[in-house]
């Protein structure tokens, strides 16, 4: 995220509005042109969107292929896609969000079992399969999400007198995290900051941190708790956990959770990248929102990774949330020569080594291909996203918001979390509303 749902976050490369996209894109910005035989890729993350505009124009320079990029605005990618796909010229590549993506998008999704791309997967089973067990859907990217934190604010509070907290090796558990959070907070003039979270983002369309990223949690664990996959009842067993978090958020940050519902998420990355904020929670994709924010203060050795804790038992052996939420797949109702050349691009980005190199550079991913195993990304958090894959000694939390019912449960459950940081509406009235209308999606 976002996909991040998701999530996309969440900038470096501020979301457009679709229409502006495709305004930009119609006008040559983005490859131009409108062959019916070139490559469209409808981009779900704002955050990537000069990433894949420039692995467009390397791959249309070596090719001489036309390749097209639009991103759709943040939240409005599935409406952006219905949208396109009726035009003339729909595009040829597109995102789905997990097996929900897959159920919406079957009619147009491409058997890509055979594909050479698919078949480069370090893991078969990573691929987005149909009741069919046919792939009709290939991951970007394992991404990874969790507490970003400056390291030069909380070394700057550890020597502060009367510190609770002396290092951040002392934080495992909801109960050290509450417990820093809430005194940083009292000492944030000492610290130069406006608070120690960067704002809560509840505006429409910029609050999937939390009805997607966040609640990930308390589905997590209860369907870990059921040894399942799916569930047709969430019941919101880890619902006080989940409303502890979220609490802690709005309560020790740089703004009144009553400004929240007009917050975005470039705005709490602007925040978090001025040094104004101590933690912001989002992906191993925010580096470059970070980076590329006029005024960043924040420097390279000094951003990090932790886990999100919410108060389950035992958690002071997780890791960050890590999974894949989106996976591409060819437009079945495109062109047969704009498919050929679309799967012969998808197999350059993943099997070529200046592809995945490329890819590996600009996007910062850690795509689940064989050409990818000695490539680490070069920004700071990818790095970390490696490094927690690969420490045994926790237990990641799996991304299990695939499962979600539907982009308009997310909608409504974000609003619902709206209401009650602006004091609109208690807690019993968001945990009634997930688990009330989970349950009359799934059925």
């Amino acid at each position: 995220m976002h996909p991040v749902s998701r999530r996309a976050l969440l900038g470096g490369t501020a979301a457009l509005t679709a229409a502006s996209a495709l305004a930009a894109c119609s006008n040559g910005s983005s490859g131009g042109g409108s062959s019916s035989d070139g490559i469209y890729f409808l981009n779900f993350k704002p955050e990537s969107e000069a990433a894949f505009k420039e692995i467009a124009k390397t791959y249309q320079d070596a090719k001489g292929v036309e390749v097209k990029v639009v991103t759709a605005a943040s939240g409005t990618y599935e409406q952006t896609l219905k949208s396109e796909v009726a035009k003339s010229n729909p595009p040829t590549l597109f995102q789905m969000n997990g097996p929900i993506g897959l159920a919406n998008w079957k009619d147009y999704a491409t058997d890509m079992s055979e594909t050479e791309t698919a078949k480069a997967l370090i893991d078969p089973s990573m691929g987005l399969k149909g009741e069919d067990g046919k792939i009709y859907g290939l991951p970007l990217a394992n991404e990874g999400y969790g507490l970003i934190y400056n390291a030069a604010i909380l070394n700057k509070y550890f020597t502060l007198p009367g510190a609770k907290v002396a290092s951040i090796d002392e934080v495992k558990g909801f109960d050290a995290l509450k417990a820093l959070a809430e005194d940083m907070q009292t000492k944030k003039d000492q610290l130069g900051i406006k608070g120690v979270f960067a704002s809560t983002s509840l505006a429409p369309g910029e609050d999937w941190r939390w009805h997607t990223h966040l609640a990930n949690y308390p589905l997590f664990y209860e369907l870990r708790d059921a040894n399942a996959t799916d569930t047709k009842a969430f019941k919101m067993t880890y619902g006080d956990q989940y409303k502890q978090i979220f609490d802690l958020y709005l309560n020790n940050s740089t703004v009144p959770k009553t400004e929240t519902s007009a917050k975005t998420v470039t705005d709490s990355m602007s925040e978090f990248a001025l040094g104004q904020a101590a933690f912001v929670q989002n992906g191993n994709w925010a580096w470059s929102q970070i980076s590329e924010v006029d005024g960043n203060t924040v420097k390279e050795e000094d951003i990090r990774f932790m886990p999100i804790y919410i108060g389950v038992e035992g958690e002071e052996n997780s890791g960050i949330a890590i999974g894949t939420e989106n996976y591409l797949t060819i437009n079945s109702k495109a062109s047969e020569a704009a498919q050929k050349a679309t799967g012969d691009f998808l197999t350059w980005l993943f099997t070529d080594p200046e592809g995945s190199k490329l890819a590996a550079e600009k996007l910062g991913i850690i795509a689940p291909y064989t050409a990818f195993a000695e490539l680490a990304p070069e920004d700071p958090l990818g790095k970390q996203v490696s490094e927690f894959m690969n420490n045994k000694d926790l237990y990641p939390i799996n991304w299990v918001f695939q499962i979600f019912p539907s982009q308009d449960f997310k909608d409504q459950f974000g609003q619902h979390l709206s209401q009650y940081a602006s004091g609109k509406e208690d807690w019993a009235a968001v945990i009634e509303y997930v688990t009330t209308e989970w349950a009359a999606e799934k059925a």
